[in-house]
């Protein structure tokens, strides 16, 4: 197995917990979040690579097995962290599945361009972006992985009582 980081390891950060001299180790690493989306694909450089088009996610690690296969990389996207593994016994994607019922939820700036980038790099539209009574401009889309992700550019705060009436609203129509 092999790791690549952009971070280098000392000799220090290799210690077992109880080693003399060890430092503390902190129970959510650096650069990850408390929640970390870990996604399985047919083909995980791939999947990397749109993430890097698509969403211009920055990767931080990789551990490839002697097959070649990713058993793990760590990517940025818009300050979260997300990681993508290839499929493997055990472990398939929405491709072997036929589908996925998770759909990941990501804010940014501006959802209409990182939407028009994510379909450029591959991804199929399933919802166009769009005003919602929540409050968010937001769309949908479907990664050549398999996997689905809701954008979103929230834009203002409606009340509960405005929201029920645009709830209402649709039920009608």
């Amino acid at each position: 197995m092999t790791y690549t980081t952009t971070q280098s390891v000392s000799e220090a950060d290799t210690k077992l917990p109880g080693d003399k001299g060890d430092k503390k180790v902190k129970a959510i690493p650096d650069g990850m979040n408390s929640v970390t989306p870990y996604l399985t694909c047919d083909d995980a450089v791939a999947a990397i690579e749109f993430y890097k088009q698509a969403f211009g996610a920055t990767e931080t690690g990789r551990f490839a097995g002697q097959d070649g296969k990713i058993m793990n990389a760590a990517l940025q996207i818009f300050g979260s962290s997300v990681m993508v593994m290839d499929e493997m016994a055990g472990a398939q994607s929405p491709k072997s599945l036929k589908g996925s019922p998770v759909t990941i939820h990501l804010y940014v700036e501006d959802v209409d361009a990182v939407v028009a980038r994510a379909v450029n790099a591959g991804a199929k539209l399933i919802w166009p972006v769009g005003d919602q009574f929540w409050g968010d401009r937001y769309g949908q889309i479907e990664d050549p992985s398999g996997h689905h992700w809701s954008i979103a550019t929230h834009q203002r705060d409606p009340s509960p009582q405005e929201m029920q009436v645009a709830i209402r609203s649709m039920k009608q129509h």
